[in-house]
């Protein structure tokens, strides 16, 4: 079994690296010590070929439930993660032998992370990334406008987007500080917030073309209003703003989504 995160980038030889496997199986354990974990949906037969999941991005701890999320759901994504994650001690090793994508946002070789995701696509790996491109700063932690990139890397490979919706994981762990961050991970012992995750229909893109001017925003539209439709049932009795407010996140509506 081919294991090694650079050489299963190569198209066709995509295989799930041990390590990733590993932690994939540790989550369904480790995070519910935290949260109750709520998952709800379905997503393709990762044997019948690559998709993309496309989330909504509310915390820091989201990646960690995320991992748990997709291990309930059977599937072991290629995570699209900011560089400042891969150039971290330990965690940056771990990442990059779990075969996830390095996106160096801000740098001149931040297209190289499409190329990477491309290639993953083209191996059969099932794709996740944060079309915001960050936490979201908007005040009610409603999604803000997303990105071009995840809708280009499903233009360009024809990869169905799953838009995947989640709640809850904002509570788990402030935004910023370590010493806060850790304190508020360890009081979730013992407060176990409720954490949700939809896994929705795929997005309709089909009427789209990557070399069409504009399709791409009309996709990451699209994507972000099907993450949006999919959220309002999970925080239905937190229509407006959260119950709890992170004090250690900015807030702006510089990047506020409304859908058209």
């Amino acid at each position: 079994m081919t294991t090694d995160a650079s050489a299963s980038s190569r198209p066709g030889t995509w295989r799930v690296p041990r390590l990733w496997r590993f932690l994939l199986f540790l989550s369904r354990f480790v995070v519910p010590l935290f949260c109750r974990l709520r998952v709800t949906g379905r997503v393709p037969d990762p044997r019948d070929g690559a998709f993309i999941l496309a989330v909504n991005h509310i915390g820091t701890f989201d990646p960690i439930a995320l991992t748990a999320a997709c291990a309930r759901m059977g599937v072991a994504p290629r995570i699209m993660a900011t560089g400042g994650l891969f150039r971290a001690p330990i965690v940056g090793s771990v990442l990059r032998r779990c075969g996830h994508l390095q996106v160096n946002r801000g740098r001149a070789d931040v297209t190289k992370a499409l190329d990477l995701a491309v290639d993953a696509i083209s191996g059969g790996a099932v794709v996740a990334g944060y079309p915001e491109g960050r936490i979201s700063l908007e005040p009610g932690l409603w999604p803000e406008r997303g990105r071009t990139g995840i809708a280009r890397l499903s233009l360009m490979t024809g990869a169905p987007v799953i838009p995947v919706s989640q709640w809850g994981s904002h509570e788990v762990m402030v935004w910023n500080g370590f010493l806060a961050m850790g304190l508020r991970l360890v009081s979730s012992i013992w407060r176990r917030p409720v954490v949700r995750f939809h896994f929705g229909d795929p997005v309709e893109l089909s009427d789209l073309s990557a070399d069409e001017p504009g399709h791409a925003q009309v996709a990451t539209d699209r994507i972000m209003t099907a993450i949006l439709e999919g959220l309002r049932p999970l925080r239905a009795d937190e229509p407006g703003l959260p119950r709890y407010t992170d004090p250690t996140r900015p807030l702006t509506t510089a990047r506020a989504f409304v859908p058209r």
